[in-house]
């Protein structure tokens, strides 16, 4: 079996192809099989608003191309370019390796994977910046 598996909990919101769809009362799996799908769980999304530091920002654009916002053609130079900024502001390895996966996955169109590398920089990147502005 193939395709992208969502593992969702009661009352959880996806937006499938613009549609907003909510889980029943008990957790359910579902098996998404077209693969050119617009996919975003609302649980993850990062709001406009929200899209205040470079990585959220990152992760604010990919969350464009999963919800079919933007065209991911159009925003792949331009991400790349970002995660190549990140890799020159996070420079531990931990950091690195996480930015060295979203590279390879957005490179492979697969823009969840991506997505899944540059938000386990989020905590990290939030030190940083508490620890700066002390």
């Amino acid at each position: 079996m193939s395709g992208l598996v969502l593992k969702l909990g009661p009352k959880e919101r996806v937006l499938i192809n613009g549609a907003v769809i909510e889980n029943g009362e008990r957790r359910s799996r579902l098996s998404i099989m077209t693969p050119d799908a617009h996919i975003l769980r609302l649980r993850d999304a990062i709001r406009p608003e929200e899209a205040t530091t470079p990585v959220r920002r990152v992760c604010y654009a990919l969350q464009l191309i999963l919800s079919g916002d933007s065209d991911p053609e159009q925003a792949h130079h331009q991400l790349l370019r970002r995660i190549e900024e990140l890799s020159q502001i996070l420079r531990d390895h931990d950091s690195r390796t996480l930015l060295g996966h979203a590279t390879e996955a957005l490179v492979s169109n697969d823009h969840y994977k991506c997505l899944k590398a540059l938000r386990a920089l989020l905590p990290r990147e939030e030190r940083l910046l508490v620890h700066r502005a002390s």
